[in-house]
């Protein structure tokens, strides 16, 4: 392996780190009321995100979930306009109207996420039908968490593409909660894969917080999608690190010393310690990290130096047809 920024294990690693001081600056900033609503971080679960957009092609689809910052990132987004979307910016990715849990960013396939647990799966079996249709070789990605397989759409969407044979992988993030519920409190099967079964699917269970390991079995699944094969479920063994929303109030059961257990295998460290024994310089690495630091600073300064949306601009984007603001709101 050679000592390069541009190699692609480094590009691993700089996304993972992106991902990681973009989730600290915006629990930050959010904990001092500069980001509106609830925040739901991916801390913690870097190496699952990176590793399965790693193997996607450019032009292939990403469907997220409300814990969606990460993704986005991870599939190649630029910070700026995530950043302002999370302030409420009309230079925001959503010209300030999704916010933390309904981003979109059609320049990498990113084809959103919702706060409606599970909602992502029919999108992206919709997705993979279309690009089946149009045979133009697209694969579809979808994540979602262990709560999300108790959902009536996500047994739709993987019974219609498994029937389909559509171009899709459904990444299940099995971080160990649904908001406060331990999965093994709410899933009847031993592992999540198992419900890839009731539809003839391919599983595949991987360590989530070995982005190497990530990204190996989710190219596995793109390829078998790409070439006819169908759909693909892989669970991501991973966990987050904060609570299921900060600053919010203690909503999740007492974890213990699980999350410091979690934390000795956190997938940075894990991929720092394995990128030295590789022969990449820590300098190197250092390098990209304080790059990383920079340019979420970078994407802050931009946020807060950009203007908010215009009340004239509250229907557009929404309604085929723009919907006039009344004069007595107009003048508020």
């Amino acid at each position: 392996m050679t000592d390069q920024t541009n190699d692609r294990s480094l590009e691993k690693y700089r996304r993972m780190l992106r991902i990681r001081h973009f989730e600290d600056k915006a629990e930050a900033i959010h904990a001092q009321g500069e980001i509106p609503g609830a925040l739901h971080t991916y801390a913690g679960q870097e190496a699952s995100g990176v590793g399965a957009c790693m193997a996607l092609g450019e032009s292939d689809y990403m469907v997220g979930t409300h814990r969606s910052h990460g993704h986005p990132i991870a599939k190649g987004a630029k910070l700026r306009p995530l950043m302002a979307e999370l302030l409420g910016k009309a230079t925001g990715i959503c010209k300030g109207k999704g916010g933390s849990m309904h981003l979109s960013d059609f320049s990498v396939g990113s084809l959103g996420e919702t706060s409606i647990v599970g909602s992502g799966v029919p999108v992206a079996t919709g997705a993979a039908l279309g690009s089946k249709l149009k045979g133009d070789g697209r694969v579809a990605l979808c994540f979602f968490g262990d709560g999300a397989t108790g959902e009536g759409a996500f047994h739709e969407g993987l019974n219609l593409a498994a029937v389909w044979k559509l171009p899709a992988v459904f990444v299940c993030e099995n971080n160990g909660y649904a908001v406060s519920t331990p999965a093994r409190t709410h899933v009847p099967v031993k592992t999540l894969a198992d419900r890839a079964k009731g539809y003839d699917m391919p599983a595949i269970i991987v360590d989530g917080q070995d982005v190497d390991a990530v990204e190996a079995a989710i190219a596995q699944a793109v390829e078998r999608a790409r070439t006819g094969g169908g759909p693909t479920f892989v669970e991501t063994k991973t966990y987050r690190y904060a609570d299921h929303a900060v600053n919010m109030g203690r909503i999740l059961l007492d974890r213990g010393e699980e999350v410091g257990e979690w934390r000795k295998r956190d997938p940075i460290t894990l991929y720092r310690a394995r990128l030295l024994e590789q022969g990449v310089s820590a300098e190197t690495l250092d390098a990209i990290e304080r790059e990383a630091a920079d340019e979420v600073e970078d994407a802050l300064r931009f946020a807060r130096e950009s203007p908010l949306p215009e009340q004239a601009e509250a229907f557009d984007d929404v309604f085929t047809a723009a919907v006039p603001i009344p004069d007595y709101l107009a003048d508020a």
